[in-house]
This record gives structure tokens, sequence and C-alpha cells, in this order.
């Protein structure tokens, strides 16, 4: 009996490690977890009946079905109230990427970042919710809108569904 646990054990380590990114897979015959595939059709009904707005086509290239979802682009603005002390600024600071850290680890936002220099256009948080009105909420949770540091412009945008940053 202690044979068959150690051996059930040492199996599923073998499978668990087999999935990490830096193990070769060539030899396994069944996919990790996170590779299996979901079909387009059950990725476009759980995307409606979840309430995003969606269209799809087919890429004349590959032949794939590319789903386009429509996001929301928040943009960090500067905002009317920027009289608070360096201690407050900090403060609000550290809350705020406390908040964006919240909205990506929930799912909520899939991307979050400044802009590179000084200007009146801060930065830029994607949203992946179904509606407008939920991206706005959500934004206007950070911190920094709410103390009137930061303000927030928020439009739709359309990107393929999976495609990365390159």
């Amino acid at each position: 009996m202690k044979t068959t646990i150690k051996t059930t054990i040492v199996l599923l380590l073998i499978i668990g490690a087999s999935c990490k990114p830096e193990i070769h897979r060539e030899y396994m015959s069944e996919p990790c977890p996170e590779e299996v595939k979901v079909s387009a059709a059950a990725q476009i009904k759980k995307l409606k009946d979840d309430g995003f707005e969606i269209f799809d086509y087919i890429d004349e290239k590959t032949g794939d079905t590319v789903i386009m979802q429509q996001y929301f682009m928040a943009f960090l603005k500067v905002g009317d109230r920027r009289d608070q002390t360096k201690e407050q600024a900090d403060s609000l600071q550290k809350l705020h990427m406390a908040h964006l850290g919240r909205m990506y680890d929930e799912g909520y936002a899939d991307i979050s970042g400044p802009f590179g220099d000084d200007g009146d256009l801060r930065g830029i948080t994607i949203y992946n919710v179904p509606t407008f009105k939920m991206a706005d909420s959500l934004a206007n949770l950070d911190p920094m809108m709410k103390s009137g540091r930061l303000k927030v412009e928020i439009k739709s945008w359309w990107a393929g569904k999976g495609f990365g940053l390159r």
C-alpha cells in the first residue's frame, strides 16, 4: 500500500512539473490543464453570457476564428486637486498602486502603466469588464481619483481576444 501511495505522489509531481513552462513536454501525451484549448464557439457563448460586447471573423491567413472584444481604456489625467503635501501624494501613490494591483488580481484590468513624460496624460488602464459603467465605477474607486489628484476619461476599445503585446 505504501508503494502505491509513493508511486501516485511521484506521478503527480512529474505531471505537475511537466506543466511548468521551463520543463520540456514533447513526451507528454496529454496537454497540461492550461493548454487545453476552448473552442471559439464556447468562448463566444461564455463572453455573451457574461454580458461582453463581441464580434468574430475568420482570419484569411490562418483560417482561425478571431474574437474581437470590447474593452475599456481608462486614460488617467492630471486632476484638479494637486495641492497635497509630498507625504500625502506618496501615500496616495501607494494606495493607487494597490488599487491597480487589486484590479489586475481580480481580473478587472488587464494592463496598467504610466506614460514616460510629465504631461497632463499620466497613464492608462485597460479594463476587461462588460460595460462602460463598470469600468467607470472601478476606475473611480482609485484613491487618486477620489482625492482629485487624477481624473479619468474612458473610451471603449476593441481588441482580439488572447492577443498579447510584443
